[in-house]
């Protein structure tokens, strides 16, 4: 379920207007000091993820590669996202702390 509440987290600061979508506006965020994560989706296209991760080593910003684009769209209520910033650093914590848990297994006996 840890998977489910960092996508309820992108739906919150979508609302919240902390979020931006797409190349070029993640882009400028991470170039102008204001986003805290950024998001790539696992199936966006491997220039697109190194151009990003590049980038935010550059300026220091961490990079996670979670998801897919339609499952990022669904959670923000867009449709399909490639690449996402977070510009709270709240959020962008609660985030990563929820990504880097170990996904909850239930087993039945």
């Amino acid at each position: 379920m840890t998977k489910h509440k960092a996508l309820s987290l992108l739906g919150l600061a979508m609302r919240a207007g902390k979020l931006v979508t797409g190349d070029e506006t993640v882009l400028k965020a991470v170039q102008q000091g204001k986003a805290k994560l950024v998001i790539a989706a696992s199936d966006a296209s491997d220039n697109t993820k190194k151009k990003f991760r590049d980038k935010c080593a550059t300026y220091n910003v961490k990079l996670v590669e979670a998801f897919d684009r339609v499952t990022i769209g669904d959670a923000i209520g867009k449709s399909e996202r490639v690449l996402l910033a977070v510009t709270d650093l709240g959020f962008s914590k609660s985030i990563i702390q929820s990504l880097s848990q170990p996904t909850e297994v239930e087993y039945i006996d």
